[in-house]
């Protein structure tokens, strides 16, 4: 029998590629479709649980593939209901994934890379340097994941997902794509692309692709500053994404979608909390239809950033309202876990991470 090491991993292969795999196998085409099914429909990780095949041709898929999957490694519950969990990949390397409820629904924060691309200085992902992107069955794996756990905890099925775990969605634009398309399409877990949000740093050129390709999910943007200099300090990779090509790409999705994009801010003691900040965003607001998401600071255990007061809050609020800008102040869940926006990946499994890759070898993806 092969090596499982040399064996493919069958979440790989298209139904049209698993259909020829059978055809070529002297057996029927309709059992890609019922693999398929088992696959991406079912969220099935064993073969012999494809219970509508016959032994032979379950020995026959062994014999030819592996299904890599995720495993739960740890799971902490908040005080507010929310659980964050450690997730191992197949190579044993470590990501983060947050369920979220609310009294009406649940949402899965899900992460697309280990690691991050870019270089954000608030945020505990990125200090850790990109390891590799996530593989399209390992997103799914996160979302069948975290509607068990809906489904368990809280008596419901998820209902909204958002790619606000670790990693720069946009970074990893190929495999974030066949994700969802796995997540909403009949033939998989058949759920509304109207309930997926992608949030993404900003990355100009991939937006525009993002609207030329059609995508149907909603778009964030995590701005933080609408002045040059001051999102650079924040965000150093926005040097290469200026402002001004950032706007244009949102206009130019807008035109594109219909779809007004939502702004994610912070708002920072003594580094954004100014009239002139507030005035540069009100003005970066009317390029194009949006609304904005006031989000509270989260520690990541380091003394350079500290939330503003709520005066520096209520006068972003009131100057974004007088200007009929939608503006909602979000408060943080999950801060207890270190499972809160920012936080993911923060020290203990930093440690981790970083064992976990010196363990599996993948040395070269540095």
């Amino acid at each position: 029998m092969m090596d499982n090491k040399k064996k493919k991993d069958i979440r790989s292969l298209s139904i049209l590629e698993l259909r020829d795999f059978f055809v070529k196998n002297r057996d029927q085409a309709f059992r890609g479709n019922q693999v398929y099914q088992w696959l991406w429909q079912k969220g099935i990780h064993n073969f012999e649980r494809m219970t509508n095949l016959s032994k032979s041709t379950r020995e026959l898929l062994k014999e030819h593939f592996v299904i890599n999957h995720i495993a739960i490694d740890q799971q902490q519950k908040s005080k507010d209901g929310t659980i964050k969990n450690a997730v191992k990949l197949f190579d044993k390397l470590i990501v983060e994934s947050v369920l979220i409820p609310t009294a009406t629904r649940t949402t899965a924060c899900v992460s697309s890379q280990v690691g991050c691309s870019l270089d954000c200085k608030f945020c505990a992902t990125a200090k850790i340097k990109r390891m590799r992107n996530l593989n399209p069955d390992e997103i799914y794996d996160q979302v069948v994941a975290m509607d068990q756990q809906s489904r368990h905890y809280f008596g419901r099925p998820l209902s909204n997902i958002v790619f606000m775990g670790m990693g720069e969605p946009l970074m990893n634009y190929k495999n974030l794509i066949a994700s969802i398309d796995k997540i909403t399409q009949q033939e998989g877990l058949a759920m509304s692309p109207g309930r997926i949000t992608v949030s993404t740093s900003g990355i100009p050129k991939i937006i525009m692709k993002m609207a030329d390709d059609g995508v149907k999910f909603s778009l964030a943007i995590s701005l933080h500053s609408a002045r040059q200099l001051i999102r650079e300090q924040l965000m150093p990779f926005a040097e290469k994404f200026p402002l001004k090509e950032l706007a244009s790409s949102i206009q130019y999705w807008y035109e594109k979608t219909s779809r007004p994009v939502t702004y994610e801010y912070v708002v920072w003691k003594d580094i954004n909390d100014k009239e002139v900040d507030i005035n540069a965003l009100v003005d970066f607001c009317k390029h194009t239809p949006c609304k904005v998401n006031l989000i509270e600071y989260n520690p990541i255990g380091e003394n350079e950033f500290s939330q503003a007061d709520n005066d520096s809050i209520s006068a972003y609020q009131s100057n974004l309202e007088a200007n009929r800008i939608i503006v909602t102040v979000r408060r943080s869940r999950g801060k207890d876990i270190d499972a809160a926006c920012g936080q993911l990946a923060n020290v203990s499994v930093k440690v981790k991470i970083l064992k976990s890759f010196m363990n599996s070898g993948n040395f070269t993806e540095l």
